[in-house]
């Protein structure tokens, strides 16, 4: 309701003073600012209504609506600047246990959860949780923020899709460290019955194998994978790379 008066009243207030050029000037302002209230409204009234819609079209568990939420504000983004072309999201909430499915592929048309996986996350980055992150080299560690998916090939762990990671400074090292999706036994329920937690990777978003196939092929070329953590503040806007 509050949003709905405040243009009223910016025009009423405006509507007293003179033809002046501070007066022309307050005005210009006053509708800029009323008009990014009404976007950022919007974008939260769009991304509410998918997770809404998401919710009761599925029966995997959902992501936070947090979570959701920043991976969908960059995905819209990008998608804007044509930087992913899919209405693929992937999105991966390193918060929660790596014995807990934290990877969901989420068609954006349909609002549909394709798949709600195990993933694993870099050896140096946590035990069953992850906790620190790196975009060097050798570090062992996973990456944070946005990707935009890359070509399939044949590597040491079979098909494995190459990522590359969109914000400076985050992730942006992630083709040239070979950082990539890939199929891994240690990903796997039995993994956590025999070692309490879920193998780690070498900084990969490591799936379990009987899935790998699947998940690539879907989320391949030009689509968005998002990995979350609460340690860090959402920035991507500004660390996007052009």
């Amino acid at each position: 309701m509050i949003y709905k008066i405040y243009p009223l009243l910016v025009f009423l207030l405006l509507s007293f003073g003179k033809d002046s050029k501070n007066t022309t000037d307050l005005k210009v302002s006053a509708a800029k600012s009323i008009a990014k209230v009404e976007t950022n409204l919007s974008v939260e009234a769009k991304i509410e209504t998918a997770y809404n819609t998401l919710h009761s079209s599925s029966n995997y568990k959902l992501p936070e609506l947090k979570t959701f939420s920043e991976a969908l504000k960059g995905f819209y983004l990008l998608k804007e600047r044509g930087i992913v072309q899919k209405n693929i999201l992937t999105l991966i909430d390193f918060s929660l246990s790596s014995n807990t499915k934290r990877l969901w592929v989420i068609d954006m048309t349909t609002n549909t959860i394709l798949f709600n996986s195990l993933v694993a996350h870099g050896r140096n980055s946590g035990e069953e949780f992850a906790a620190a992150f790196s975009n060097i080299n050798s570090s062992f560690k996973s990456s944070l923020g946005f990707y935009a998916t890359g070509e399939i090939y044949q590597g040491k762990h079979g098909a494995s899709l190459r990522l590359d990671g969109l914000e400076r400074g985050v992730n942006d090292n992630a083709r040239g460290r070979g950082v990539v999706m890939h199929g891994a036994d240690y990903v796997s329920e039995s993994f956590i019955r025999d070692h309490k937690r879920l193998g780690r990777s070498q900084g990969c978003p490591a799936v379990p194998v009987e899935l790998t196939d699947e998940i690539i092929q879907v989320i391949k070329d030009k689509s968005c994978l998002y990995i979350y953590h609460p340690s860090r503040s959402f920035t991507m806007e500004q660390k996007l790379m052009s």
